[in-house]
């Protein structure tokens, strides 16, 4: 018998684990900025969120220009 690991639970756990990881992170940095009192004043979560996600995409775009 030959088991065969299902490629698209994989897919979804990993991209679901992406999001959560995305999520828990912005929010850290978002109540860290906050406390520490380093926020502006006129700034939000979605601000935050958008900074990351720039981040994100950079690190996407050197990952896949390295393979």
């Amino acid at each position: 018998m030959s088991f065969e690991h299902s490629k698209t639970i994989g897919n979804f756990g990993e991209k679901v684990g992406f999001i959560f990881s995305y999520l828990l992170f912005t929010t850290v940095i978002f109540f860290l900025f906050s406390l520490l009192g380093k926020l502006p004043s006129d700034w939000s979560y979605i601000h935050i969120m958008l900074i990351t996600s720039i981040i994100t995409f950079i690190g996407l775009v050197i990952g896949e220009y390295l393979k």
